[in-house]
């Protein structure tokens, strides 16, 4: 049973109030960026002297928002986030294929575009959906283990489940997307480090999140005891 200006429990959140936007606004944003980043993976693009996928950027932050989502849901919630990403991205991707096999208009000229960015190949879809599903799942557990054995260290639990999951995501979508094709390792390294760099570079948004959350806890203890005024 959740009670009032209780935080202390994943999912506390009577529907409407400020804590239960937040929550809604970071599952949808995870979402979002899984959506984006599977319609623009099939872009590469040149980061000095390594080639990585478009996506990259906004793909490495569902980590750091999947690590968010289970400190406010608890792992089980997260685990069904993630869960809903993968239906989300099955749809889009399966759509997508409907949309091109679809005749065209007799007017249309940009059918060979839309096939291009729209129509990853079945072996790009697989690879990244099932990278995406066997790495966020890891970086849920390992982020529940951290906050369970070590405790305090937000930023430290993040970058431990970052570092691993990101690392599985690479080699996988890697491996299963381009082995024979192109060279494993190089590809491997390069996103990972992306991966790092943006993982880095997202962890202020941990922290404003947590000082939101620190603001809604109070709120709701000062709504808790205007309550109990008006009921003496």
């Amino acid at each position: 049973m959740c009670q009032l200006g209780d935080t202390s429990q994943a999912g506390c959140f009577p529907f409407g109030s400020s804590g239960w936007w937040e929550v809604v606004f970071l599952i949808a944003t995870y979402i979002a960026c899984e959506l984006i980043a599977n319609v623009t993976a099939s872009k590469p693009v040149s980061l000095g002297p390594i080639a990585v996928p478009a996506a990259v950027f906004i793909y490495t932050l569902t980590f750091t928002l999947i690590d968010l989502i289970n400190e406010r849901l608890g792992k089980s919630g997260a685990r069904k986030v993630i869960c809903s990403a993968f239906v989300a991205n099955l749809l889009l991707a399966g759509y997508c294929q409907f949309a091109i096999w679809l005749p065209p208009a007799p007017f249309y000229r940009g059918q060979e575009s839309f096939a291009g960015v729209l129509g990853a190949t079945p072996r790009i879809v697989l690879a990244s959906l099932l990278a995406y599903l066997v790495s966020s799942l890891i970086d849920t557990e390992v982020f529940a283990w951290w906050k369970k054995k070590v405790g305090r260290g937000r930023w430290a639990r993040v970058l431990a489940s970052n570092s691993i999951s990101t690392l599985v995501d690479s080699y996988l979508f890697i491996t299963i997307a381009f082995y024979g094709t192109m060279p494993i390792l190089p590809l491997v390294s390069g996103q990972y480090l992306v991966k790092m760099a943006v993982t880095l570079a997202s962890i202020p948004l941990i922290y404003t999140v947590r000082a939101k959350a620190g603001v809604l806890s109070r709120e709701r203890e000062w709504e808790g005891g205007d309550d109990q005024e008006g009921k003496g």
